[in-house]
């Protein structure tokens, strides 16, 4: 077992029952992903299974040949027909159009700006951004950013885990104020009670 695993398994005995089922927490990972690219392809992803994602995502990206990405002044002026025509909603093109003016702006800093940030920082910024909410910068900030306490409350996998590791119901502020013992591996906590569901963990935002 890992760091965290010791920590949770040293904290709750129902913890400690479980977490040498799993595959330790990952406290380690590569290099930062960039927010602006990370928001992106997130807000593409929305609402949709994988595979029509990717293609749309794959579509957006293929209307800017020369490049892997379009840099923010690409999409500001990318006319919106061509973006639906890829396959986008009214919403999210908005939605890309304001986070691409915001990283412009510095609301959406580089990654490596966002390493001097803490957590509660670094979701202020990045939820100012049209179509962006807390839980999609949560996952951003455990598993591009490897930051260790972060505690999705809003998500029905972490909740249902916790509920069945506990053998009670939690709501949302129940569990974010029960987790303080987690600390500060609640992100290990969070890794671990989506297995415990059998729930596949949130995908990696990708560069």
């Amino acid at each position: 077992m890992g760091e965290a695993e010791l920590h949770l398994s040293a904290v709750c005995k129902r913890f400690a029952r479980v977490v040498a089922n799993h595959e330790p927490f990952p406290t380690k990972g590569g290099r930062s992903k960039d927010p602006y690219r990370a928001l992106v392809r997130a807000v593409v992803y929305q609402q949709l299974s994988g595979k029509a994602a990717a293609t749309i995502h794959g579509r957006v990206l293929a209307l800017f040949p020369d490049k892997d990405h379009p840099e923010p002044e690409d999409l500001l002026s990318a006319p919106d027909e061509r973006l639906r025509a890829a396959g986008l909603s009214r919403q999210k093109t908005a939605a890309l159009k304001d986070i691409a003016q915001k990283r412009i702006d510095g609301i959406i800093p580089p990654a490596r700006a966002l390493t001097r940030l803490s957590d509660n920082e670094i979701i202020e910024r990045l939820t100012a951004a049209r179509g962006v909410g807390r839980w999609t910068v949560e996952m951003y900030l455990i598993f591009s950013l490897n930051r260790p306490d972060v505690l999705p409350i809003d998500d029905l996998g972490v909740r249902k885990g916790a509920e069945k590791l506990y053998k009670r119901s939690f709501t949302p502020k129940e569990l974010g104020a029960y987790g303080e013992r987690w600390g500060p591996w609640r992100s290990a906590a969070a890794w671990h009670l989506w297995r415990l569901m059998d729930t596949q963990t949130p995908e990696k935002a990708k560069p």
